[in-house]
Order: structure tokens, then sequence, then C-alpha cells
């Protein structure tokens, strides 16, 4: 297991962190409690959940982990939550107002049993609420011990920008970290995001790095998939979400080439495509996401997979979602190639 700093922090992560949206849920608690223990095992150290996974119960989950381990334990872990959906049917009972946070950062300390949360990150943008608001509650949080740093979760540029100005001028905590939905199949954020990342220091955490199933070879062009899905709860939506992205020609290729890579190299899929996640620019962790223990192990593989620079090359080939001609396209295409480390984008 490698490890990286946190962002901008002085905080070492390792390079593939345990998310926990299926505890409580397709999870049950002992086989979660297995994944957790054979997770640090490993070396692992960063385990990442919310508030609305499966309504507090993943926090709790982890909570009672913890409680049943020696103190050593806890404090090789960097602890990860979010704020911000709806936990009640109040019209305060969501957003990133003080008057939510403060209500939901006590209750996730409260579910997890601990004191202290290592990174606590905004679910996403809140149009209602001024951007002073919550970086003020989050200051404020950093102040009394309640949280160690600041991190965002999917917002567009122009908006973690806006937040990192406005940490920056106020001389408040800012965050260094951001968490996207980012994959071989869904790239569309390095047009503005990623550059974004690192011109500010942010390290980002990806989630669905395995594109909800379809970078696992789990899918084919000719077996549409029947019954509930995990594209969707319901089998009417998951069969849609199929056909819709089975029509793009771009997801076979990027099919392709990471089965072709996989098979060259005698890993699995899934392994291929986190490895090619990992090596990517201002990634500081990538959040795996495992039903059960088995999906786990196969997962954290990845960590033995290094891709030479013609196998990322083939990979970058295929993924590429292509872009507009302004403003990614002539003198925007050089600058995003400089800012991706010279990598096509």
């Amino acid at each position: 297991m490698q490890h990286r700093r946190l962002g901008r922090s002085g905080c070492v992560v390792s390079h593939l962190a345990l998310g926990t949206m299926t505890f409580g849920d397709e999870t049950d608690e002992g086989e979660s409690h297995r994944q957790l223990d054979r997770y640090l095992e490993v070396g692992g150290n960063l385990i990442d959940t919310a508030d609305v996974y499966t309504r507090g119960a993943s926090e709790e989950i982890i909570g009672r982990w913890l409680a049943a381990r020696p103190a050593e334990v806890r404090d090789r872990i960097v602890l990860a939550t979010k704020g911000r959906f709806p936990m009640g049917e109040g019209p305060n009972d969501l957003g990133l107002s003080r008057y939510h946070l403060t209500r939901a950062l006590d209750a996730s300390l409260r579910r997890l049993g601990v004191e202290h949360i290592d990174l606590y990150q905004t679910h996403a943008w809140d149009p209602h609420t001024p951007v002073e608001e919550t970086l003020r509650f989050l200051d404020d949080a950093v102040a009394a011990g309640k949280i160690g740093y600041v991190g965002l979760s999917n917002v567009t540029g122009w908006q973690l920008q806006r937040i990192v100005d406005v940490a920056e001028f106020r001389g408040w905590a800012a965050p260094v970290t951001l968490q996207p939905h980012y994959n071989l199949l869904g790239r569309e954020l390095e047009w503005e995001v990623v550059p974004a990342c690192e011109a500010n220091g942010l390290g980002l955490l990806p989630w669905s790095p395995l594109g909800g199933g379809w970078l696992t070879g789990k899918y084919r062009r000719d077996e549409r998939p029947t019954g509930a899905t995990r594209l969707g709860e319901d089998p009417g939506r998951g069969i849609e979400a199929y056909d819709r992205r089975s029509a793009q020609q771009r997801t076979w290729d990027v099919v392709d080439a990471v089965q072709q890579v996989a098979e060259e190299r005698g890993a699995t899929m899934s392994q291929v495509a986190l490895a090619w996640l990992a090596a990517r620019p201002a990634v500081s962790s990538v959040i795996l996401g495992a039903r059960t223990l088995a999906q786990l192990e196969e997962n954290l593989g990845a960590a033995e997979v290094v891709l030479s620079a013609e196998e990322i090359e083939r990979l970058d080939a295929a993924s590429d979602p292509g872009a507009a001609d302004y403003p990614y396209g002539g003198p925007g295409a050089a600058q995003r190639s400089r800012s991706l480390g010279g990598r096509r984008a």
C-alpha cells in the first residue's frame, strides 16, 4: 500500500481508501467489521463514510467497530465523514447552514463514538447558504477540535475556486480535498475540476472508481441485465441506465481496453481500472466500495498493479471523452495537458 499526503495537508493516507456506503444495507455488520479488519491488516488507514449512508447505520457500524478495538487501532485511522443531505423532515434538516451542520456534525460524532473527525466533508454544493456561513462554521469546528481538516464533495470548478478564495481571504480553514465522481468512463472533470484542484493543492478522493460495475467486466454487449442491478434499485431504472451507457461506443472501447491490459498482465479488470485512477494527477486516495470481503480483497490487489506509460496511454486514448472546440480545444487542450502532468486528457 502506498502512502500519500492528504492534499496539501501534512496528513498521510493510504492510496486506497475504504468506502462504507454499503454498510448496514448491502453489507451486514459482521461482514462490515471483517472488511474493516482486513483493510487495516493490509496497511490501509483512510475510512470514508457519511451521515446519510443507510441513514446513519454506516457510521454506527464503524463506531461499534472502533469501540471494540484498542486505542492504538483508532490512532492509526484517518476517519472521514460528510454532512449536507437530509436526515429528517424539517426545513433545516439539510443543507450547509450553520444550523444544520452543527447538528449533523454532533450526530456523526455520537454515531461514530469519537470526539474528533479527521476529515469532515461538505457532501455537495448548497445554493441557498452563503459560502461564508458554511466556511465560518467549519473553521469554528476546527478551532473547537471537532474536526481536523475540511473537505469538499461533488462541486464544479467555479464552486471549488469560490470556496477556496473565500476561505483564504478570510483566513479560515481551507479545504484540502475534493471527493468527486471519477473513473475511466467519467473523465469530464479533467476539463475544469482537476486543474482547479491542482492549482489550489486539493487532493482528489474519487468515488465510483469502477463506474458502477462497468469497469469490472460485469456487463456484456448482448446481455441486458435482468432484475435489480447496482445501476439502480428499481429493475426498470437499472435497465434504462444500462441501455444509455451501452449505446455509447466509447463505453465498449474503454471496457475492451481495460480487459486487454488486464489479460496481458494477469490482473483483473477492476485492479487495472483502480491502478489507472490511482496514478492520475492530484489523486490522494481512491475510495473502494465493496459489498463483500471477497470483492474488497480483489480490489485491494490493485495496490500491486503499477501500469506502464504505454498501458496508461492506451487507456487514456480509449477513454478520452473529447471536448468542444471552445474553450477546451486548441490552446485549451494544450493547457489542460500541462495541468494533467503532460498527459493527453
